[in-house]
């Protein structure tokens, strides 16, 4: 990757995007569109569809017909696993484009993206591809003259809803297990970010995946994402965002046919250093990229940091060091290194919190303002505000910007309560050279991962999901495929 590659796609003009029903670009019913702005300059980009309800429920029904007639279900695991290599090796293929198509519409800094975004993605389809014929089905512990079969079958249709941060990350998350099993997909991207995800798909109609067995519809979640959840013919729903909408999802399938609804839903995820860290400087420099990357727009992002008091003072201005010389700017340029805020409105949340915390006693120790106004992008300085109480809307609310909160700490039994002072249990970290403690804070931090030592870097081997109000099921891993079969018991006398 270099430069002026990075430069030469830049220039290139964004084609309209429409929805993909049924292998073929369609636009919305009623014409409707909607312009795709960038976080870079604030400018138009391109338009994309602007969907409605009848949009939702034509991909609904070319997903049911696909799975009904078996066209991808039916296939043998060796078929499904070759087209789906290919779609890997396709994404590969297409990288930079991808990067730097997403990176145009969302503002990750394009290193970051590059690796996050179709790195990520194919190394999960091809996990997946790779897994999926070694699922077996099990012969149960049955008296001699009966046969218990345990079938594991493809649950159906299966709906997505695909966040804005890491589009090509968290789609293949749900694409490449649901996929894998035999399911058809309904996909909806998120309305500022859809255009890297859809140009994903794409391929994966390049690679062979038979029309109707991958849809997507573009527009906004309170129209056709509301459709998808109220839907009576998707059959397992799938989403990662805010909690607010994971409860009207969990709302819909109550009143439509009690599909079953997965959520991953953000943390407010504790880094807790002890003074015994075995390198408190690598903790420091880690403790600011685990808030800052992406601009702090990371459902695991470590964004509540709880220190030790003895070594509370030296630790953040460490910290502030660092942050103060990780450069904030134009995402395409490869020595950025944090990117653009979503868009205006997440802005404008996001320093809205900080007036907040300032109300209720922090302190900015640097950071707290917009930046770079003058380009029209949506740019935010990384900010560290100490004296954080653990009940302030600092430590209790997902800010998901770059705003880490600061709160001192004596000993391992208030880290702990801290820690899980709050409704999520997403992710966390704890940074010491003493192995008990390190176990005993595993155990006791309720989350649904905690890292020791480190953070973040997790790949598809292990499992990504919650507890509390973060959410339920999980991403990632074998354990992801669950989502996505129905248990069948064959009881056969003999």
């Amino acid at each position: 990757m270099d430069q002026s590659s990075i430069d030469g796609l830049r220039a290139h003009p964004v084609a309209e995007r429409f929805h993909l029903i049924e292998g073929k670009h369609v636009p919305a019913s009623d014409g409707g569109q909607m312009d795709v702005l960038s976080p870079i300059d604030g400018q138009v980009l391109t338009r994309m569809a602007r969907g409605t309800v009848q949009d939702m429920q034509a991909a609904i029904a070319s997903a049911r017909a696909a799975f009904e007639d078996r066209r991808w279900a039916g296939q043998p695991p060796a078929a499904r696993k070759k087209v789906l290599l290919k779609w890997a090796d396709l994404i590969e293929a297409h990288a930079l484009e991808l990067a730097v198509l997403g990176v145009r519409d969302n503002g990750t800094e394009i290193a970051m993206a590059l690796k996050a975004e179709p790195g990520s993605a194919a190394g999960t389809i091809r996990y997946y591809a790779e897994a999926l014929d070694k699922i077996y089905g099990e012969i149960a512990p049955t008296p001699g003259d009966v046969l218990g079969l345990i079938h594991k079958e493809p649950v159906g249709v299966v709906g997505a809803i695909v966040p804005w941060n890491f589009p090509l990350m968290i789609g293949a998350w749900k694409l490449g297990p649901a996929l894998a099993m035999g399911n058809s997909v309904v996909l909806k991207p998120a309305e500022t970010a859809s255009l890297s995800l859809m140009r994903m798909l794409d391929l994966a109609l390049e690679a062979g995946l038979p029309p109707g067995v991958l849809n997507a519809v573009t527009g906004e979640g309170a129209v056709v994402g509301e459709a998808m959840g109220l839907s009576m013919d998707v059959d397992v729903l799938v989403f990662t965002g805010s909690g607010a909408t994971g409860r009207r999802l969990m709302e819909y399938a109550a009143r439509s046919n009690m599909k079953r609804v997965y959520l991953e839903l953000g943390g407010k995820s504790p880094n807790i250093i002890f003074a015994d860290a075995p390198d408190l400087h690598e903790a420091a420099k880690v403790a600011a990229t685990g808030i800052f990357r992406n601009a702090g727009q990371v459902c695991v992002a470590g964004s509540r940091l709880l220190v030790e008091a003895s070594i509370h003072d030296d630790f953040v201005a460490d910290v502030a060091r660092i942050s103060e010389g990780m450069r904030v700017g134009d995402p395409l340029s490869l020595e950025t290194a944090i990117g653009a805020i979503n868009s205006e409105a997440q802005l404008k949340q996001n320093l809205g919190f900080v007036d907040t915390a300032l109300a209720e006693g922090g302190e900015i120790v640097t950071g707290g303002q917009r930046i770079l106004e003058e380009t029209g992008g949506y740019f935010m300085a990384p900010t560290i505000v100490t004296g954080v109480r653990p009940d302030a809307t600092l430590a209790q609310k997902e800010v998901f910007g770059p705003v880490l909160g600061v709160t001192a700490f004596d000993g391992d039994a208030e880290a702990v309560r801290i820690a899980n002072s709050t409704v999520y249990g997403l992710a966390g970290a704890v940074w010491t050279s003493n192995l008990s403690r390190a176990h005993r804070m595993v155990r006791n931090v309720r989350t649904g991962v905690m890292h020791v030592n480190t953070y973040g870097g997790s790949d598809a081997t292990v499992p990504l999901g919650g507890v509390g109000q973060s959410g339920n099921g999980h991403d990632k891993s074998l354990h992801a495929l669950e989502k996505y079969i129905n248990l069948k018991t064959a009881w056969i006398k003999l």
